[in-house]
């Protein structure tokens, strides 16, 4: 086997042999999925996945961005281009340039989640190499042509208890509609993402508001109309299951603007004459609104800032969005969140949970904010840290200030679905690692790591997302 049966856990034997004992009460427990970017048309067709590069290699940003960063074409990994010209469509041309290169991800997570994927998934032994790529290729190309293979089949086999998927808010939800109409039982949910209809400097942002005006027969032209849009899009989100909604600003910035100011401003946005200052107080006061809007209707508001999306403009025009070409930006919480949380982050009704991809804040200031305000929790680990170091590192600096209950366990934030018990898998094993170490050094008792392990692996995500 490719994977060592204790990974992850202690080299100290008395704090290696408690993690095996923490992570055997946790290994099958169901997985709470809460927030992720798996595609729900999978779901509501249910039908075979295509071959195993499209299942493994297109739609994972992790394995594209290796690749690439080793001057390997995303044309040539079957990434289509925005202009239609050609990209490989052989899959197993695909599959063989990935197993060529498969060393490249060597101690990388992403070699371990496709290994866990491998072996537990699929049944597979052994390494992926130029060697055995056409191996792996024939038996991975024959499970998918069987019915137990199938999306909704291996969510259930995965013992996946509920999947979050993510929408944009102008989504109409159709593959959600299908699925609720179909006599499946897999409960697989929605988030509002509204992304392209608060953020002035989103491609297509007039046009996006007008389309939100049209779906919700509201006059999104002015600002009442707007945020009524948002109120009647937010409960049509929450017909297909939606307990949170989703927003990916470059900053943390939140903002308290009096409504008079706030219409001005949406004024300007709608014409396209906000300067890249204005757009961001906007999106700043638009994190408070929907705040505001948390209070009503009961949504999450996740904040994942932080991130210089796209930052390849010529790889932008060339794929489009959402390639891998995101990268981690300083950010501030302190001051940015100050407005958000003076106004509405007392109230104990109201769940805010704030991602990271500066690390830098864990300790100065996400765990002391966390520790303090009722309405704030720590996402986990995310992006460029959802691995065993970012997920050990985000304990060891967070715990002491922040403890375990105002973090929301794990999620898997993935478009790769094979992967999705993969990371739960790691996340567990990093968090009875963690627990056993302190367990050793006197700070935990045995009781309490079992029932905290439980909690990190299951309770803590259904409870935060209100599942």
């Amino acid at each position: 086997m490719a994977l060592d049966p204790d990974r992850l856990f202690p080299i100290h034997p008395g704090a290696r042999q408690l993690a095996r004992e923490l992570y055997k009460t946790v290994s099958d427990l169901p997985i709470i999925s809460p927030h992720g970017h798996t595609d729900p048309r999978w779901f509501a067709e249910n039908m075979c996945f295509p071959d195993p590069a499209r299942l493994f290699v297109t739609p994972d940003h992790y394995v594209l961005r290796m690749l690439h960063s080793q001057g390997i074409p995303l044309e040539s990994l079957g990434v289509g281009r925005v202009d239609g010209k050609p990209a490989e469509s052989d899959g197993r041309k695909i599959w063989r340039l990935f197993a060529k290169n498969y060393h490249l991800f060597r101690a990388t997570p992403s070699k371990m989640w496709v290994d866990h994927s491998f072996e537990h998934v699929f049944g597979l032994d052994g390494t992926l190499s130029a060697d055995t790529a056409d191996a792996f290729y024939d038996h991975i190309a024959g499970c998918l042509e069987q019915d137990e293979f199938r999306p909704r089949q291996l969510f259930d086999r995965m013992g996946i208890e509920v999947l979050s998927t993510t929408e944009s808010a102008i989504d109409p939800l159709i593959w959600h509609k299908f699925m609720k109409e179909s006599d499946w039982n897999g409960r697989v949910i929605t988030a509002y993402r509204p992304d392209s209809v608060v953020d002035p400097e989103f491609e297509g942002f007039s046009r996006n508001v007008a389309i939100l005006g049209e779906l919700t027969s509201e006059d999104t032209s002015t600002w009442q109309g707007y945020l009524s849009a948002h109120r009647n899009r937010r409960a049509f989100f929450k017909t297909y299951g939606a307990t949170s909604s989703d927003h990916g600003h470059p900053s943390a910035r939140t903002e308290c603007l009096r409504q008079d100011e706030a219409a001005a401003l949406f004024s300007k946005a709608l014409k396209g004459t906000c300067s890249a200052q204005e757009a961001d107080t906007f999106r700043g006061h638009m994190l408070t609104e929907m705040a505001r809007m948390s209070l009503d209707d009961g949504l999450v508001l996740q904040i994942h800032p932080g991130s210089l999306r796209n930052h390849s403009r010529s790889m932008m025009k060339r794929f489009g969005r959402d390639i891998g070409f995101d990268i981690p930006m300083r950010t501030d919480f302190v001051e940015a969140l100050r407005p958000l949380l003076e106004e509405v982050g007392t109230d104990p009704r109201l769940t805010v949970i704030v991602f990271m991809l500066d690390e830098t804040t864990l300790s100065r200031e996400l765990a002391p904010l966390a520790g303090v305000y009722p309405a704030l929790k720590l996402g986990p680990p995310w992006w460029f840290f959802d691995s065993p170091d970012g997920m050990m590192r985000f304990r060891e600096l967070t715990t002491e200030t922040a403890g375990f209950y105002n973090t929301v366990g794990f999620n898997d934030d993935t478009r790769a679905f094979c992967s999705i018990p993969s990371r739960h898998d790691m996340a567990r094993r990093v968090d009875c690692a963690y627990l056993a170490n302190l367990v050793g050094s006197g700070r935990l008792q045995d009781k309490e790591a079992f029932e905290v392990a439980h909690d990190l692996a299951y309770g803590l995500a259904k409870k935060a997302y209100r599942l």
